[in-house]
């Protein structure tokens, strides 16, 4: 046998080991259940990346959630005169960032965008989608098709009928204080995050978990009680959840342009705990209903008392036993120079942040966070309002 024969002989031997490795291994994803792992890969790695982008929603389907009567921001009399310094520039670009809007008064008083983006660009808000959903839930109860937060999870899932889900209200869920056994890690790709964002069947998915701990003590945030949450949500309102958004809020509040929101599969369920896609100007409109306490221009939208509550502390207590001062009914809550404030957020540095004492509105949009050491909140958020704090001040 010549030398050219046995290279070509050990060649086809390797091609048939490794065909034969890769064919054990789909099978044990697939009879494992994981074959979301696939789609992880499609989207993340062989994109260049570790974890998802903002432009994902683009090789995923997507329900319209459709616009009326568009309302668009006035311009303030300053709007021109303020830019960014040097520093504050590259810190943008060091973050990658793709949009940031300021709203004084509710007039836009400052925007600017970067790489291929402008003011009708859209781009994933992940865990912003968290608020929608929260925002939604308090439309809900005001129009009488969920009694109050603290109706039980079992009238409509009854699933949650047995042992401590019977304990489970709406209004866990709203302050992540459900006590379900959910896993959030973002790295691990066989942990809810992954299952939930790359996986094609939400309702299955969430059959897995249950209720271990007592609801209403301790808050712990978790992607799937938002999910559970709008499952709710689209069961009162007998309705898709980006119909209802469509309806409820989209058209309401004025907004210029189409959201898309991602599903798990074609004609599927919205995933709600994130991606909701949009216009940095269209959310800043969330920002502006929430800071006038449901009502958008006469209109109330939201109980008064929903709102305050959603954009005040409340009686949870971190895992170490402190009051937790971060969180409630699906907003996160900082203080910054003596001022309080609320906001919206995203896993990539995504924010709709409100400072009602300054009638101030904030929407950073980019594809990185500044995490830094500043507990409980990322560093880049008070480096952003420092940054539409001075313009206002100007």
């Amino acid at each position: 046998m010549t030398a050219h024969k046995r290279f070509g002989n050990k060649l086809t031997r390797r091609i048939a080991r490794f065909l034969f490795v890769m064919l054990v291994l789909h099978f044990i994803v697939e009879a494992s259940g994981h074959h979301y792992l696939y789609n992880t890969l499609a989207n993340t790695v062989f994109k260049g990346r570790l974890g998802p982008g903002i432009e994902e929603y683009k090789g995923m389907p997507n329900r319209t959630v459709f616009a009326g009567n568009p309302e668009p921001w006035p311009t303030s009399t300053q709007f021109g005169n303020h830019s960014l310094s040097a520093e504050e520039e590259a810190y943008h670009q060091d973050f990658a960032s793709v949009s940031f809007v300021v709203i004084h008064r509710d007039s836009l008083l400052f925007e600017k965008y970067w790489e291929n983006f402008g003011s009708d660009s859209i781009s994933n808000s992940f865990s912003m989608a968290k608020s929608i959903v929260g925002v939604l839930t308090g439309i809900a109860i005001e129009k009488g098709l969920i009694k109050s937060v603290n109706q039980p999870v079992n009238e409509f899932l009854p699933q949650y009928g047995e042992g401590l889900g019977r304990t489970l209200t709406i209004k866990h869920l709203l302050t992540m204080s459900a006590g379900i056994n959910f896993d959030e890690n973002y790295i691990n790709p066989f942990a809810f995050p992954a299952k939930a964002n790359y996986g094609d069947n939400l309702e299955l998915l969430l059959t897995n978990y249950e209720v271990v701990d007592a609801p209403g003590k301790y808050f712990d945030y978790q992607s799937g009680a938002t999910q559970i949450l709008s499952e709710i949500v689209a069961k009162a309102g007998k309705d898709q959840l980006a119909n209802l958004a469509t309806d409820w809020l989209w058209k309401e509040i004025g907004a210029e342009h189409e959201a898309l929101w991602s599903l798990d599969r074609e004609d599927g369920e919205e995933k709600a705990f994130c991606c909701f896609n949009a216009t940095a100007k269209d959310f800043a409109r969330v920002g502006k209903l929430y800071k006038d306490f449901g009502n958008w221009n006469g209109k109330q939208l939201l109980d008064t008392s929903y709102v305050y509550e959603a954009t005040t502390y409340t009686n949870l207590l971190e895992t170490d036993g402190t009051p937790c001062k971060r969180y409630s009914y699906s907003w996160w809550l900082g203080e910054h120079k003596g001022m309080s404030f609320f906001f919206m957020r995203g896993i990539k540095g995504q924010y709709v942040m409100v400072v009602p004492e300054k009638d101030l509105i904030l929407v950073r949009m980019g594809r990185k966070r500044d995490n830094g050491k500043n507990w409980p909140h990322p560093d880049d958020v008070f480096n952003y309002l420092d940054m539409a704090l001075k313009m206002i001040e100007e």
